[in-house]
């Protein structure tokens, strides 16, 4: 199944955000350019790689580095220690009913499904005061997408793009979420929780109400984007990768980043 990074509206987002975006036989190449010192290329989850082009495509922008991050293992690249896409993920199979998925749940999320229902989870249509929610919600290290990026999505993506948010009995916003859907694929994009959601559990409400949403906009498949891979280990991820393995569904491992540097540019 495509991935998100070689749809049209993926391609339409990066090129709005800064990239240059080449389209090969229906593969998309996303370039940065740097000022005097060259280009970087990164390529993926393509369906297949053509070698030629994206050789030719680094002599065209005069590129120091290649990424690749293939399906399966390539011989070609020297691979990298860190992945710049997650090389394991979850997904669900959203050709299920709502019944069958809800059963597939581990039986603490259903518990706290049942401890959410009370909290009020709503879509949120204003950008700049969702980010400003997000904002509010983590610690001052953690990302936060800017109102540039959160806007360029909503231009590539439109309806396929769901931003929520869960609030609480004081009518405080508590938690939030970003969802897309291209072609056939839902993915859990982005998700944030306050001290007062992550006690409440309102992260659990606010990923199965994406999930229906997901169904309704007719999605197959449900992407989780990234759990923690003792390959490539990232000791923060381990908390919430715990808490979306709690949603069922089957492990995707993907074999990481291949890399090549290209000195001198030619």
């Amino acid at each position: 199944m495509e991935d998100i990074r070689q749809t049209p509206e993926y391609a339409k987002y990066m090129k709005s955000i800064g990239w240059v975006v080449e389209k090969k036989n229906n593969t998309y190449f996303y370039i940065k350019k740097f000022p005097i010192v060259g280009s970087f290329m990164k390529l993926q989850r393509p369906e297949k790689i053509d070698f030629k082009k994206v050789n030719s495509l680094a002599k065209k922008y005069r590129v120091f580095q290649i990424i690749i991050e293939p399906l399966g293992e390539i011989k070609e690249y020297k691979l990298s220690k860190s992945p710049f896409l997650p090389s394991k993920t979850i997904e669900l199979d959203l050709t299920k009913s709502e019944t069958q998925l809800f059963n597939q749940l581990k039986k603490d999320c259903k518990y706290s499904l049942r401890k959410t229902e009370k909290l009020e989870v709503k879509e949120e249509k204003d950008i700049q005061k969702f980010r400003r929610i997000w904002k509010q919600n983590v610690p001052k290290s953690r990302y936060v997408m800017s109102t540039k990026n959160l806007n360029a999505l909503k231009k590539s993506f439109k309806s396929n793009m769901l931003l929520l948010q869960c609030i609480d009995t004081l009518q405080q916003p508590i938690a939030g979420g970003v969802f897309l859907v291209a072609g056939n694929k839902a993915y859990y994009w982005q998700g944030f929780s306050g001290k007062k959601g992550r006690k409440s559990l309102a992260q659990y409400k606010i990923v199965w109400e994406g999930i229906l949403w997901a169904k309704r906009m007719k999605a197959n498949r449900f992407d989780f984007e990234g759990i923690y891979d003792d390959r490539f280990p990232q000791k923060s991820w381990a908390g919430f990768s715990e808490f979306k393995k709690k949603f069922g569904g089957e492990i995707i491992t993907y074999p990481g980043a291949y890399s090549r540097w290209r000195f001198p540019l030619q």
